[in-house]
């Protein structure tokens, strides 16, 4: 037991990590950026490599407490200040405040010592000199281009680019040096890549004619990080990384139960509902009432006192409103008592990743207790179906994390095969799967609805016809003919047949229950006869036995006095006797 302990290899030492406070950055990167090490952040123009530069610094002040420097070799801290000042991000308020330090460098020959050969031991001591004044613990060179724009020999560039990133181990701060994207390379020089510990790649491409953001790591030394290439934004708040690896398979469930809004939809459910955080998806073709079911699902929720947020991407808030009061889904009311956030927009408006993070936005302003989305087919004309589902996914796992219920609605292709698959290819994602059809009948067209799966509970496997009425939808009830199901018109005709049949059996049963109780006066009749002619003799011989009794006591009575007027005569004794 002992050599078994000693023989157990000792937990290594991890890499020493600074957070960067970047909503998904620390998250790709598995804590932040290598503390006390060079991080390289490079790009072309416009993909926001000084505004990551900064909030880096401003998150590390307000959230870690770690004064930083900010040296600026094209902007000046004016400027600076002014622009990301939109961004909620006072700069002039930090730096009063003794935490951060804006030192604009003009790089010229008159900046830089000449002694036989251009170095940077003048710009050394003078970032030194700011980072010991407040006791920096991080610092932003933006950009090394203009510092080594001053160096015409290829091999002292090199050497002083290398003895700057030394330097900068050596002082065991936390640097975030920006670049500019070079010809072929990540940097102008294609040095810089190589001495950082760490290496982020930002992107603005534009495909389709949709602008595109996209960060990368290419690097990091001593530390394992994401690979792909992760979608982000520049909002108001600040940049907003969204990561699929941010939100793993380890949220909470629930085993509440809530409605569909629908009572036979419910009674199709194993459990009476979906479970409370799934996610629901309905798919079908157009004209199949799916955003008469997901208002429904929303009216629900709001009766039952909880929040709902509404995304519609194909009517105004007024058309829906309109449209649903004409089948008795009152959406009005909950508008006007807060309880229903109605959020309409074409897809094309903004691209996924800002459909996204408005989505996250609304979520944490509203907090709701259900999202419906309808649909999302219309996100396909913002993006290719690979894009669209990367983006459904985070959306998907960031609702269940969140333990919101999320309601899809989708369109299909009615096409053969088709009509259960959807273009995004999400149903797979889902939790559960409701699929509304057409019937096609003989010149009519009626709708069908049917649950693919849910996970988790049992589930009718029927297809169940339904029709949309002013007092909303109804399930009707399922008709069986001589070939199976039936719907529609035939559906008529069959129950009118099952009418007239359990009319004729209804008809049957009164006559022969006429028939009974016809019968059964008759044998009344007889017994009430039986029973006359019964008494009349039970009459006549209670008479005759009488008139016996009363024949036979007078014949007594008679005989009685004839006995007592004639006594009989007394006999003379004989001598015998009188002895």
């Amino acid at each position: 037991m002992q050599e078994n302990t000693l023989s157990r290899p000792a937990a290594l030492p991890q890499l020493p990590k600074s957070p960067t406070g970047i909503e998904g950055l620390d998250e790709i990167t598995e804590g932040g950026l290598p503390k006390g090490r060079p991080t390289l952040i490079c790009g072309s123009a416009g993909c926001g490599k000084t505004l990551m530069g900064i909030e880096f610094l401003v998150r590390g002040i307000q959230e870690f407490d770690e004064p930083g420097v900010l040296m600026a070799f094209e902007e000046t801290g004016e400027e600076l200040a002014a622009n990301v000042a939109s961004l909620g991000f006072d700069l002039k308020d930090l730096q009063e405040r003794k935490m951060l330090r804006v030192d604009h460098v003009h790089v010229d020959r008159s900046e830089i010592e000449e002694t036989g050969e251009y170095d940077l031991e003048g710009l050394f001591i003078r970032l030194g000199y700011a980072i010991d004044s407040i006791g920096a613990k991080r610092v932003v060179l933006d950009t090394i281009e203009s510092l080594f724009s001053g160096f015409p020999n290829q091999g002292v560039l090199r050497s002083e680019i290398r003895r700057l990133f030394r330097w900068l181990k050596d002082r065991g701060v936390t640097t975030v040096i920006t670049a500019e994207r070079g010809d072929g390379t990540l940097t102008r020089q294609g040095l810089e890549e190589y001495v950082s510990d760490c290496v982020i790649l930002l992107d603005n491409r534009v495909i389709d004619q949709i602008t595109t953001r996209r960060l990368r790591i290419v690097k990091y030394r001593g530390s394992t990080h994401g690979t792909n290439e992760y979608p982000y934004l520049i909002t108001e708040d600040g940049i907003s990384v969204l990561p699929v690896t941010s939100l793993r398979l380890e949220h909470e469930v629930s085993n509440n139960i809530v409605s569909s809004g629908i009572p036979a939809l419910d009674e199709m459910f194993g459990r009476r509902g979906f479970y409370q955080g799934s996610s629901v998806l309905i798919t079908g073709t157009a004209g199949t009432a799916k955003t008469t079911l997901a208002s429904a699902f929303a009216e629900k929720i709001c009766q039952q006192g909880q929040r709902c947020l509404f995304f519609a991407f194909e009517e105004s808030p007024q058309q829906l409103i309109r449209n649903m009061g004409s089948v008795g889904i009152d959406l009005q009311t909950h508008v006007r008592e807060n309880r229903l956030r109605i959020e309409a927009s074409r897809p094309t408006l903004n691209g996924l990743e800002q459909h996204l993070v408005t989505l996250h936005r609304l979520v944490k302003e509203f907090r709701p207790d259900a999202v419906v989305i309808d649909p999302i087919t219309n996100l396909i004309t913002v993006g290719n179906v690979s894009e669209v589902r990367s983006m459904l996914t985070r959306l998907i796992d960031f609702l269940k994390v969140s333990g919101i219920t999320a309601f899809f609605t989708a369109l299909v292709n009615g096409g053969a095969g088709r009509a259960e698959m959807t273009e995004e290819g999400v149903s797979s994602l889902v939790d559960t799967w409701i699929s509304v059809r057409d019937l096609e009948g003989i010149g009519e067209r009626n709708r069908g609805l049917s649950i693919l799966k849910s996970r988790g509970m049992a589930h009718s496997n029927q297809v169940r016809e339904f029709i949309v009425t002013d007092h909303g939808i109804e399930l009707l009830d399922v008709v069986l003919g001589p070939t199976g199901i039936v719907t529609g018109a035939g559906r008529l005709t069959q129950q009118l047949e099952e009418h007239a049949q359990t009319l004729a059996v209804q008809q049957e049963a009164e006559r022969r229950d006429r028939e009974l109780e016809r019968r059964r006066r008759m044998l009344e009749a007889n017994i009430a006869n039986l029973r006359t002619e019964f008494e009349s003799v039970e009459e006549e011989l209670r008479q005759i036995s009488t008139h016996e009794q009363s024949r036979q006591q007078a014949l007594t009575t008679g005989k009685q006095r004839i006995t007592a007027a004639n006594p009989p005569a007394q006999t003379a004794p004989t001598p015998e006797s009188g002895q």
